[in-house]
């Protein structure tokens, strides 16, 4: 545990993106529609009247910079803690700390939490009643969706701001304000940086501010001076200094692109395959999962609409347990495009859907008579019989009953007008209307 400090080096031994942190609302970069002139959080901000909230988005978007900011607006005592390195004894160490500031002199205090994602539910649960009280004012970060990671109370009592990711130009603006910066930036040398040595740190850090100040720094600290003793960053320096990041797939990125690719299949042979392709070669996500995925949407997607979906989801399938990855990549791509060029129809789900809705109506269902098992003496007595074997009739059809008789009359699946389903559709039409 320890008060706000961002970096415990000071002066030089400081990196670039710590020293040019911005201290205000008007040096911090981005995220206009939170902290915009006139926008909610940055009145609360300016008033030091924040309460409790959660800032979440991707990595180098400004959260823990805004924190910084609000631990240099705020009159009341600034404590951080680290989810993955705090415990339940550090959480009631500082509600005990606030409590006693609360009551000896009126004064509040904010606790942030950083990377609240890996803070557990039990640690969760020691930092509730403190905020339902209001003796500690939380400030929760997170790169992770907080639905799935904050408990429903301690969201409840929280104001959620999504921060979105920041783009090239942001980086860039970081970038041109540390070459011009003298005293906290790269001002003092005798530096040039090309555009496009920029423009390329700008791509790569793919909006992680951080990730292009290290970068830029790297790039000016490395390059040896000419005879005159100028440091000149050219487009080769830069691609030296900085690498394509790395796609972080956290369980929440996974749900959202498996998400994505089923969508896709109802719509877009492109997107769904860039999808699959994406998760698998960018993200390292297994090819079975999609692949089950693929299956589902067979049945729920598309189902007698072209039943061939599914034996080509199926055999890809076959095919990557035989062959694996990537050989079975072009099996797998086949199934996808058959899949999202087949006709769509969801009957089959909207079949299961009114069935279970029957069956929840029903406390038991009675088998009608002619249904009942005729197998064995004394099923006549019983009064068992009287079923019409369709085969014996023109059309290998005969009317009777199927259904328990409460429910008699419902129709679960209702054919519709795609693909195979015209033909089941007009049969269906032809037997109720005989």
């Amino acid at each position: 545990m320890d008060l706000f400090t961002f970096g415990e080096e000071t002066g030089d031994g400081r990196l670039l993106a710590d020293r040019m942190r911005p201290e205000t609302l008007d040096e911090y970069i981005g995220q206009e529609h939170i902290v915009g002139k006139g926008k909610l959080l940055r009145r609360a901000i300016e008033a030091d009247q924040v309460s409790s909230i959660l800032l979440y988005g991707p990595p180098g978007c400004g959260k823990t910079t805004l924190a910084h900011i609000i631990s240099r607006q705020t009159k009341g005592e600034f404590v951080r803690l680290n989810a993955v390195e705090a415990s339940v004894k550090d959480v009631r160490e500082v509600i005990e700390r606030a409590q006693n500031a609360k009551a000896l002199y009126g004064a509040k205090t904010i606790l942030f939490l950083d990377e609240v994602h890996r803070f557990n539910s039990s640690r969760q649960d020691a930092l509730l009643p403190a905020v339902e009280k209001g003796t500690i004012i939380f400030i929760g970060a997170t790169t992770e969706n907080p639905f799935h990671y904050v408990n429903g109370a301690l969201m409840s009592r929280s104001t959620l701001f999504q921060l979105e990711p920041l783009n090239r130009m942001h980086s860039l603006t970081a970038m041109r304000r540390a070459l011009a910066e003298q005293e906290k930036g790269l001002g003092f040398m005798d530096l040039r940086a090309d555009e496009a040595a920029l423009e390329h740190i700008a791509a790569m850090a793919n909006g992680d501010i951080r990730r292009a100040l290290n970068a830029l720094e790297l790039a000016a600290l490395t390059t040896p001076p000419d005879s005159g003793g100028a440091v000149h960053i050219t487009l080769e320096v830069a691609e030296d200094s900085i690498r394509r990041p790395t796609v972080k797939a956290d369980e929440s990125t996974q749900y959202d692109v498996l998400s994505a690719f089923h969508k896709s299949i109802r719509g877009s042979s492109d997107a769904a395959l860039f999808w699959f392709l994406y998760a698998v070669e960018k993200l390292g996500m297994d090819p079975i999962v999609f692949i089950r995925r693929l299956i589902a949407a067979a049945s729920e997607d598309i189902g007698l609409a072209n039943p061939q979906a599914m034996v080509q989801a199926v055999s890809a399938l076959e095919a990557y347990r035989n062959n694996g990855w990537p050989e079975a990549k072009l099996n797998i791509a086949q199934a996808i495009l058959f899949a999202v060029e087949s006709p769509k129809s969801n009957a089959v789900y909207m079949a299961i859907s009114r069935a279970m809705s029957a069956i929840d109506e029903l406390k038991s269902a009675e088998v009608p008579m002619h249904l009942r098992d005729t197998h064995y003496k004394g099923s006549t007595a019983l009064g068992h019989g009287g079923y019409k074997y369709p085969h014996d009739f023109p059309g290998h059809y005969v009317k009777q009953e199927y259904l328990p008789g409460a429910i008699s009359r419902r129709v679960f699946y209702q054919a519709t007008e795609q693909g195979n389903e015209v033909k089941i559709r007009h049969n269906q039409v032809l037997r109720r209307e005989q």
